[in-house]
């Protein structure tokens, strides 16, 4: 029924102000619409322009207040509005020129301050500092819009001490406690920022329950918010993003999502660009697809965040798709200098010219690091004077450098060592990490990388337990937060020098934690134990002890609601192909019960196995029914239990002695 037809004659202002005064503004907009549409009148597009702003409608609202504008040009306060519309629409441009025709002495302060927001909008900070300046002195807008423009330039510690000064001018403020802390974000320290993050969630919770926040994490139902202002003036949104950047930045992927869920609920086209960055970011590993798209829907929009362009070609390069990146980056070169870092251009340019030419690349990368090398030795001999000089602002500021610049380092020299580890060539790897050692000694992925390329050696595995072991026991007392291969090699690298006790120790350690989380969630998967007894499996198959290798591997799988899946199969059927291969060659004699273990175990994947694929999902690929059909572990699992009735059908006497137990 038509929203005017449903407001009695004589109500119509009431109702609408009563729309109004219960943020009912959808309702209101409808109302509006429908009898300016009759009847075009002054208030009605007055009060139709108020509903848009209030819901970030800014275009709507413009169109308005520009209708209001002609209709009215002795009234300045519409084209001041008109303007704050445009600024919010991202149109700045269009925005100041209609400030320039606002005249009004009364109005001189609210235009001075909307100018000087154009011009930050536009990244123009030395006329926005300009206007700034002009405020009165006692102007509280002053220090903030002072801290802003310090944090523009990089100052944060001189930015923090503006917002923090306005803020025991002014007392609580949303946005004032999410700008410090975005400042305690870049200086990185995350516990300083998650207090003020705290705080305006809590205040947000109490004083708007309306906004439902958490409700979305618990069910799918809940009904959007929509982008109101009330929303906006909360900062909700802002820092629910700002703690899902912290915990990723800490590798606590699966907080960041729940944080970016826990955020009051909206519809995905009524997302803001930051929070569609982030939920691509946070679910690329499992979403690939939807989040690339994201990611190039973000790409196509003006503005976009800034770290949407860097990021995208950095996934690509992650999940291999070279190509695209090389795309991406000759179609929109107008972004290359504004959103990269000479240094991340020179990293994604190395990247790209590794798949063509290696040796090219590994050049290129050389040069990286020896600049990033020559840093660091600065570095650490400024940290060394300032520290014999008791200037500690001055280590502190070196200290932060050098770890920027180490984060820098790392990824050029694992970058150097990956085109040597793809040619199988693990003695030059282990050179590149020797060179390397005098900076990275200290670093995580460093050292996991060495003890990686030491196991892959063979005869080094009691080095690579060294550099694994300190790695497992920093978090032995919650051993499923180390990496199941870490773990499985670990176990290898034991079982290899004769410490079979200290690898069922760890084995024994994993399987206590896994019943206990299963026991605590019975529906979640747990793969640590799975994989180390694969690997294992794996090892002794890769020896020719196919018996105990099969045994192992057949154990790693079950139960197979637990532990099938694709990368789990995968490496299992690796061991059942190089064993039926031996079987054909006559290279080998088994046991009556291991062939028939194989195809106990075959039926059981085929039972389980029909809605597991047997390929990672490709982004950029579209398959047919057929073929995705056949990309099912139920599929190869029959295919492997129909080679060994072949095999026996071929020559019943390769390798087995009788085949009654299996008929």
């Amino acid at each position: 029924m038509d929203m005017t037809m449903q407001i009695k004659d004589g109500q119509y202002t009431k109702t609408i102000y009563t729309m109004i005064k219960e943020a009912r503004y959808d309702e209101a907009i409808k109302a509006l619409n429908d009898a300016i549409n009759f009847s075009p009148n002054r208030a009605g597009l007055s009060l139709l322009g108020f509903c848009y702003f209030r819901t970030q409608s800014f275009l709507e609202a413009a169109n308005c207040y520009e209708q209001l504008t002609a209709m009215h040009p002795d009234i300045p306060e519409y084209k001041l509005y008109f303007a704050q519309a445009l600024h919010e629409a991202s149109m700045y441009d269009e925005s100041y020129k209609v400030t320039m025709q606002i005249t009004a002495p009364l109005l001189e302060r609210k235009v001075i301050k909307l100018q000087s927001a154009i011009k930050y909008g536009e990244e123009d900070t030395i006329t926005a500092k300009g206007l700034v300046d002009s405020y009165p002195q006692e102007d509280p807008d002053k220090d903030i819009n002072l801290g802003c423009l310090l944090f523009k330039e990089n100052q944060y510690e001189e930015a923090l001490q503006k917002f923090s000064r306005s803020l025991n001018v002014v007392g609580f403020n949303a946005h004032l406690h999410y700008n410090i802390a975005l400042c305690y974000f870049k200086l990185k320290e995350y516990p300083q920022a998650l207090k003020h993050i705290t705080l305006v969630i809590e205040r947000g919770i109490r004083d708007h329950p309306e906004l439902a926040v958490g409700m979305q994490a618990e069910t799918s139902e809940v009904k959007s918010v929509g982008n109101t202002l009330t929303l906006h003036e909360t900062a909700l949104t802002e820092v629910f993003n700002l703690k899902a950047a912290i915990e990723f930045q800490l590798k606590n992927i699966e907080a960041a999502r729940e944080a970016l869920n826990d955020m009051p609920p909206r519809h995905e086209h009524e997302l803001d660009a930051v929070t569609l960055h982030n939920i691509a970011l946070t679910s690329i590993d499992i979403k690939p697809t939807d989040g690339f798209e994201k990611l190039h829907f973000l790409l196509q929009q003006d503005p976009f965040p800034a770290e949407t362009f860097a990021n995208l070609l950095l996934l690509y390069c992650k999940f291999e798709y070279f190509d695209l990146a090389a795309d991406v980056l000759a179609e929109n070169a107008q972004f290359t200098y504004k959103y990269l870092t000479p240094y991340l251009y020179d990293f994604l340019d190395a990247i790209i010219t590794s798949q063509t030419s290696p040796e090219e690349a590994f050049q290129k990368y050389e040069d990286i690091a020896s600049k990033h090398a020559e840093q660091l030795r600065k570095l650490t001999k400024v940290v060394q004077e300032s520290r014999s000089q008791g200037d500690n602002d001055q280590v502190k500021k070196a200290v932060v450098e050098y770890e920027e610049a180490l984060e820098r380092y790392i990824p050029v020299v694992m970058a150097q060592a990956k085109i040597y580890w793809d040619m199988e060539n693990y003695g030059q790897v282990e050179k590149i990490f020797r060179k390397s050692v005098e900076f990275c000694n200290e670093s995580d992925v460093w050292r996991l990388n060495v003890a990686h390329v030491l196991f892959m050696q063979e005869n080094k595995y009691k080095e690579a337990a060294s550099f694994y072991e300190p790695i497992v026991k920093k978090q032995y007392d919650n051993i499923l937060d180390v990496s199941a291969v870490v773990l499985a090699n670990l176990c290898v690298s034991y079982i290899m020098t004769s410490q079979n006790e200290e690898a069922e120790d760890i084995m024994r350690k994993i399987e206590k934690e896994e019943e206990q989380q299963i026991f605590e969630d019975p529906q979640k998967k747990f793969y640590h134990l799975c994989i180390v007894n694969l690997v294992i499996g794996t090892l002794y198959c890769a020896k020719g002890n196919y018996e105990f290798g099969i045994s192992r591997v057949i154990k790693s799988l079950e139960p197979f609601n637990k532990r099938l899946g694709t990368d789990t199969w995968f490496y299992a059927k690796r061991c059942f192909l190089s064993f039926l291969e031996n079987l054909a060659k006559h290279l080998i004699v088994v046991k009556d019960n291991t062939i028939k273990d194989c195809l106990q175990f075959l039926e059981g994947c085929e039972t389980y196995g029909r809605r597991v694929s047997t390929v990672i999902e490709n982004p950029f690929q579209e398959e047919d029914a057929h073929t995705k059909a056949k990309q099912t572990v139920t599929y190869e699992a029959r295919l492997l239990r129909y080679m060994f009735y072949k095999l026996r059908n071929i020559d019943d006497s390769v390798t087995i002695n009788k085949y009654e137990d299996l008929k």
